[in-house]
């Protein structure tokens, strides 16, 4: 088991879980997309996660959600969509601005479970920082 005594998040998710039938599957599919994306896995037994994304094996399976990973820019979003397809992924929205606000560019695939996977791009903006660091007591 993989102890953290520092770890990382945003300000509304905590984590996300999906229960899936094929971790293998899974665990390819998503090394590849979060490889591109610059976010570290970590693996574990029976599960992986990378920030606030956790991924198990179990029965029954989450059922088909929507996540969207942030991209730094718009070439982030395309190697993520090449890299998702290349890995397993089925085609959902090739890359592309959408009409959800001017700069709101996006690719989505299906993973291998048959979640809505999103990488987005909102355009040119400063973060106050890249990240929550959250570090245990103790």
């Amino acid at each position: 088991m993989v102890e953290l005594t520092t770890w990382h998040r945003g300000r509304l998710i905590d984590h996300v879980q999906l229960v899936v039938g094929d971790l293998e599957a899974c665990r390819r599919f998503y090394g590849v997309v979060f490889e591109v994306l610059g976010m570290p896995v970590v693996d574990g037994d029976g599960y992986f996660f990378a920030d606030e994304l956790f991924v198990s094996a179990g029965a029954p399976t989450t059922g088909r959600a929507h996540l969207a990973f942030q991209a730094k820019d718009r070439a982030a979003v395309d190697r993520f969509h090449a890299a998702a397809l290349a890995a397993g992924g089925r085609d959902n929205g090739a890359p592309g601005v959408r009409g959800y606000h001017p700069d709101y560019y996006a690719a989505f695939v299906l993973d291998p479970e048959g979640n809505n996977i999103e990488a987005v791009y909102h355009g040119p903006a400063r973060r106050s920082a890249p990240s929550v660091e959250i570090t245990a007591d103790g």
